[in-house]
């Protein structure tokens, strides 16, 4: 056992001798991941951004806001006039209203009033914008009508006392107007055909899993590097003068770049649970599983490939060129669909796309872990190939 630790040791102090180790342990897999979702803290309503800035403060402005939120075409956002000019300036928003100080039941009874809307220039969620506010004050301008002509009949028939009256019974009667129009009964009827997407993704969970795969496999596919660097050094020669078996060093080596990538997919995964909200804590039994039997099959494959390279440069170059194109092709980057069918059936002999199958299945589609054993057989069996072929054709020196 202290030989297996010692081998451990002795291949992590390499492993992380160089300060650029860490940009494929941790840096570039979060900065990939935040890339590929689309960046993080954005929003998931897909209606258009309208700042608005309600300088009236009144029921009248409120009543306005919540037609707003209620619209299923823009998603009102209240701020200050300063800030709302900046991002408006800085082209980070692409239209935002104006609510005076005289939008008000008091002002609205003496004269009508004008809201302000700003609009960038040939920008088509400022045209929709401007439609649906357009749509929403008229339906609020009808209501305010209605009040207003009642209003004046009250008033034919019978004068109100005083001004308070009269602003109390407008309120009523607009309030009234309200909930009549939208009792109304609905003269055209919209029938949406909703077809279902053959493709299941999710912006964020296919990237914490697609580049916490694409991350983990290729420093194990480098596990070759690491088997050259020992035999140019002579260090697997000199193995052969010491107790120390060939199996207790493949056993060594191998799981403690195993560890290594487990510690690293536990990072990954607490990053994307933390700050991507990914429904990674479904089922930790089935997502631990899944992590184990894929850095397995990587470290296996990395062993096979160390067999047959000849310099530890050779090895990192290919470690990296067969990692990227089978993360690309396993779908870590983009969902298998989108791959023609021939594609889809062709690239289920490489192993990230069986890993990749099960990350989906316990983050997207909240799998257990019978529903992921079969993910996990086939990443076993393909380490199991790789191990063999990699053990058989094992060799101490050059």
């Amino acid at each position: 056992m202290k030989k297996l630790f010692a081998i451990i040791w002795k291949d992590t102090v390499i492993r992380f001798a160089s300060i650029y180790e860490w940009l494929f342990f941790l840096i570039l897999p979060i900065i990939f991941t935040m890339i590929l979702a689309g960046g993080t803290g954005g929003s998931s309503d897909p209606r258009v951004l309208l700042v608005v800035v309600d300088r009236a403060q009144s029921p009248l402005s409120a009543s306005l806001l919540s037609a707003l939120e209620s619209s299923d075409t823009v998603r009102p956002e209240v701020t200050e006039l300063g800030e709302a000019e900046d991002l408006f300036s800085e082209r980070r928003v692409s239209a935002y209203l104006v609510i005076p100080e005289t939008f008000t039941l008091e002002n609205i009874m003496q004269s009508p009033v004008t809201l302000e809307m700003h609009e960038q220039p040939n920008n088509l969620n400022a045209m929709l914008a401007q439609r649906e506010v357009e749509a929403i004050v008229g339906r609020t301008g009808s209501a305010l009508q209605i009040a207003t002509s009642s209003i004046a009949e009250a008033e034919s028939v019978h004068p109100f006392a005083s001004g308070p009256d009269k602003q109390t019974y407008y309120q009523i009667a607009l309030e009234n107007a309200e909930k009549l129009m939208g009792e109304a009964p609905d003269r055209l009827t919209v029938i949406k055909g909703e077809t279902p997407d053959e493709i299941e993704y999710d912006p964020q969970t296919n990237s914490s899993a697609g580049q916490l795969i694409t991350w983990v496999f290729i420093p194990l596919i480098g596990l070759s590097g690491m088997l050259c660097y020992e035999r140019q050094k002579g260090t697997l020669r000199r193995l052969l003068t010491t107790p120390t078996t060939k199996a207790t060093f493949m056993l060594g080596t191998i799981t403690g770049q195993v560890l290594i990538a487990l510690c690293q997919m536990a990072l990954l995964v607490a990053f994307g649970i933390l700050v991507m909200h990914v429904n990674w804590g479904r089922n930790i039994p089935a997502l631990v599983l899944v992590l184990v039997a894929s850095a397995i099959a990587a470290a296996a494959l990395g062993t096979m490939l160390g067999a047959f390279v000849k310099n530890e440069n050779q090895a990192n170059g290919l470690s990296i060129m067969i990692g990227m194109l089978m993360a690309l092709l396993g779908g870590c980057w983009y969902p298998l669909e989108l791959f023609p069918a021939a594609v889809q059936n062709a690239v289920k002999i490489l192993p990230t796309t069986w890993a990749m199958q099960g990350m989906l299945d316990v983050g997207l589609r909240g799998a257990n872990v019978p529903g992921i054993l079969f993910e996990v057989g086939v990443l076993l069996i393909f380490a199991a190939v790789f191990f063999v072929v990699g053990l058989l054709r094992f060799r101490y020196d050059q």
